[in-house]
């Protein structure tokens, strides 16, 4: 059965935590794809998904004193916890308000630019994202979008247990109407929305030993653990024996860890 919480890696603050360190792990391919997009200073911005962190101080830094940035976000605590970071950082042009990123109530064509990150991969109808989003932002206006393909998400040697837990990740994706290679789709739902001059970069990482990022699938499971039990796709003790399985071959130095793919896609809507 589907869940009313729609975001698949849930909110627990472990997970709060992780998005805040991948904000930072992911910052220079966010810089690269703002780079394409031209300057910002003065602009309006909308990010659809923004979590506890997601591109606000970056973004705040680009438009500027006389530029403006809304984050969107659904989650009550990722709210709270984005708000905290703005305050903290003195981020006086960035606002939060809570929302749904199909249906934001924001607005129609009044940014100059909409962006997301890792948003389509973890909630259900992607689709409808994407055209909130290009509703949202004024003709002529920019999207720049980055987002996860779990066609890769690899590890070697191989591990029969890694490859059960991309399985659960899988069947609980299916049941609750999540897409897990969204990203390769980015391109074509830009376009279906009215996106022209579409232009995208793929990228793939090594998380060698010492990357926290290298043990990804097994906080992924941890976030996890609880509704796949709901959901009767593993017992308990199946599930500890998978994640002992996966910290014990994360933490040998022989083993190779490859990401996701991800996908960064930019373009405008016709003016």
């Amino acid at each position: 059965m589907a869940r009313s919480d729609q975001y698949i890696l849930g909110h627990r603050d472990a997970e709060h935590d992780r998005l805040r360190r991948q904000g930072e792990a992911l910052a220079a391919d966010a810089e690269w794809l703002f780079d394409q997009v031209g300057p910002l200073d003065g602009r309006r911005v909308v990010e659809i998904g923004c979590g506890p962190r997601g591109f606000l101080d970056l973004l705040s830094r680009r438009v500027g004193p006389e530029g403006h940035v809304v984050g969107v976000e659904r989650s009550e605590e990722a709210v709270e916890a984005a708000r905290k970071l703005v305050a903290d950082l003195g981020l006086t042009n960035v606002k939060v308000i809570p929302g749904d990123g199909r249906s934001t109530e924001l607005p129609r064509e009044s940014f100059d630019l909409a962006t997301a990150r890792l948003v389509l991969v973890n909630v259900p109808a992607p689709e409808e994202v994407v055209r909130e989003a290009v509703a949202l932002i004024r003709p002529g206006g920019r999207i720049a979008w980055h987002d996860a393909d779990w066609g890769l998400n690899l590890c070697d040697p191989p591990l029969a247990e890694w490859d059960r837990v991309v399985e659960l990740f899988g069947l609980y994706a299916e049941a609750n109407g999540m897409d897990l290679f969204a990203g390769r789709s980015l391109p074509r739902l830009l376009r279906q929305a009215g996106v022209i001059d579409i232009e995208s970069r793929l990228i793939v990482n090594a998380y060698e030993p010492g990357n926290p990022a290298r043990a990804i699938l097994r906080d992924f499971l941890g976030n996890l653990e609880g509704r796949f039990l709901e959901a009767g796709l593993a017992d308990a003790d199946e599930l500890e024996t998978l994640g002992d399985a996966l910290a014990r071959h994360i933490a040998n130095p022989d083993t190779y860890v490859i990401s996701h793919l991800f996908v960064q896609a930019w373009g405008g809507k016709p003016a």
